[in-house]
């Protein structure tokens, strides 16, 4: 990693046709969510970001509401992660109507498994990762300010692998 990519955080961490590696995290709702539980059933979109409620955050959550209903046809569960809490992330869903997934990595154990840059040397990376339902990951993105092409990214790889 050059030192312009660990200032600005653009590599993604893990790399693609690397297996994901399996987790157990809280949801919004305090139930326990793990990553294998979808293996061999589904794809999985794990996008990681940095806060909730924070404007570049909610437009990325946004999207991902506005395209589940493809992502959810398409066979792939969409999953968000970020530090905040379980409390901070159901207020959050609720707020903006998120049909999807929000899980609280205190601590960021999973984001460091996940190999997620820093951007900008201090904020938590926004890097999106669509896995298989073989758990290997398939496409990997990496951009703290263009929030929307995450969605964009994630559903042409999903609507690919089809």
């Amino acid at each position: 990693m050059g030192l312009l990519e660990s200032i600005i955080g653009t590599g993604t961490g893990l790399p693609v046709g690397s297996q994901a590696p399996d987790f157990t995290l809280n949801n919004q709702d305090g139930q326990p969510v793990s990553l294998s539980q979808f293996r061999g059933n589904k794809s999985v979109v794990v996008y990681f970001y940095p806060k909730d409620d924070t404007p570049g955050c909610t437009i990325e959550a946004c999207s991902f509401r506005d395209q589940f209903t493809e992502f959810s046809d398409a066979g792939a569960e969409v999953i968000g992660i970020s530090s905040d809490s379980e409390a901070s992330h159901k207020k959050f869903a609720e707020k903006y109507r998120l049909p999807f997934t929000l899980l609280s990595d205190k601590g960021g154990k999973v984001r460091s498994a996940f190999g997620v840059p820093a951007s900008f040397g201090l904020l938590p990376g926004r890097v999106t990762f669509v896995i298989d339902k073989a758990g290997v990951v398939q496409h990997a993105f990496n951009s703290q300010l263009n929030a929307n092409k995450h969605v964009a990214e994630s559903l042409r790889v999903i609507k690919a692998s089809r």
